[in-house]
């Protein structure tokens, strides 16, 4: 191993040295040059000199969590130039993203973001434009490096399920399940970094769960908007030390508002109106976007479902005359406008309009029929009444003879011999 290398690794055992400050057992990750591709012996020349690939291409790690900075060397065979414009572009794999990335720069360094638990993969060329060129830039061969990481901790110790929340831009929860593989007396621990720390940090609040630590609880403090956020999870058990695991991520992509708690609803005659108010905590207004979901409950039983994306807090509808009922309820989240993505709050509460109460049209002709069944029913319910008085009484009684007149007078002569 070359003095560069040995270089390389001391430093990475030194960072992570300083971060296992607490006791913490940090897994070491030590970048190990796996393979370098040699440059093609069939050199570039521009105005009689070769345009060498940039010499003494390294990496240093000030261990800032994946935050790697890129160094290379002018090629030895444009020291002495100086009628000529040189830079360089490096391309390096994103892996978080999983594609390359293209840096063109007359800096002889370059930061990224790296996933410390995959290959690094560079790739450096020289480009240079002079007077004899013309005003062309003529680039030369390519550098290619790739640098694995040897990763180090208990076999298969590494924590699974890591999700980070921001709830309602107040205060961030990252939770983690145990890996497959579990020492006993295993303890974890989690360090941060952003750009405006100067150095990593432990987790300012752990989330404890069966007495074990799950997760992590960062106040709205320490956390850093539309920049790299890093975190390293690692920890010790009576086995050794458990598997470090790296994330890097922009927290204004994982903000979830709260609930929206105000839905009210206008119901007219020909038409809905729906409002409500955006949700509390610090989600600016003009960042929301709201889903509404409509479930229209017909008179025949069918359910339909629709949902609507809106910018505002207010939707008119016109009402659907087959309907039974309508319910609605609302959520929302980031908009594009303030973040790439962003995770949907709760919904509110349900809101339905009045039960519909359930009335049918009926023909003319069956109107006709329903009066006049209406109709016979109370006459025959009238003469029942009258035959059980008539039963009472003997015919000779002054109610009975009162009872036959009263019949005489009340009802048609076709209906008389029916009560008598």
């Amino acid at each position: 191993m070359n003095l560069y290398h040995q270089t390389l690794t001391m430093t990475l055992l030194r960072n992570i040295l300083l971060l296992n400050k607490e006791f913490a057992l940090l897994s070491a990750v030590m970048i190990v040059l796996m393979t370098q591709k040699p440059v093609s012996t069939s050199a570039v020349l521009a105005c009689g000199v070769s345009v060498d690939p940039p010499a003494n291409i390294h990496i240093t790690d000030p261990g800032n969590l994946g935050y790697l900075t890129i160094h290379w060397d002018q090629p030895a065979s444009l020291q002495n130039i100086t009628d000529c414009k040189i830079r360089y572009q490096l391309r390096y794999y994103d892996t978080y993203e999983e594609r390359w990335r293209i840096v063109r720069t007359h800096k002889l360094s370059y930061s990224a973001q790296f996933d410390l638990e995959k290959p690094i993969k560079i790739r450096i060329v020289t480009m240079m434009e002079c007077t004899c060129t013309n005003g062309t830039e003529v680039q030369g061969e390519e550098a290619d490096r790739e640098y694995t990481p040897d990763l180090t901790g208990v076999e298969e110790s590494r924590i699974r399920e890591f999700h980070c929340v921001f709830h309602e831009k107040e205060y961030m929860d990252c939770t983690w399940e145990s890996g497959p593989v579990q020492p006993s007396n295993s303890q974890y621990y989690l360090y941060y970094w952003h750009r405006e720390m100067d150095e990593t940090k432990e987790c300012p609040e752990y989330i404890i769960l069966n007495e074990a630590r799950r997760g992590c609880r960062f106040p709205q403090q320490s956390l850093l908007e539309f920049s790299q956020f890093n975190m390293c999870v690692n920890g010790s058990s009576a086995a050794g030390s458990l598997r470090a695991a790296f994330f890097s991520l922009e927290i204004q992509n994982y903000v979830k508002p709260a609930a929206v708690s105000s839905l009210q609803m206008l119901d007219t005659d020909e038409q809905l109106r729906l409002d409500w108010v955006p949700p509390s905590g610090l989600v600016p207004d003009h960042c929301l976007e709201y889903e509404l979901e409509r479930n229209v409950v017909m008179k025949d039983g069918e359910e339909k479902r629709h949902r609507k994306l809106l910018e505002k807090t207010s939707y008119d509808f016109p009402k659907d005359r087959e309907s039974k009922f309508t319910c609605f309820r609302v959520r929302s989240k980031m908009s594009m406008y303030c973040a790439d993505q962003g995770l949907w709050s709760d919904w509110s509460q349900t809101t339905c309009t009045a039960l519909e109460e359930e009335t049918q049209y009926i023909p003319s002709w069956d109107r006709l029929n329903l009066v006049l069944g209406i109709t016979v029913v109370v006459v025959l319910i009238l003469c029942l009444s009258l035959w059980i008085l008539k039963k009472s009484c003997r015919k000779n009684d002054v109610i009975y003879t009162l009872y036959k007149q009263k019949i005489n007078e009340t009802l048609p002569t076709a209906l008389s011999p029916i009560c008598q």
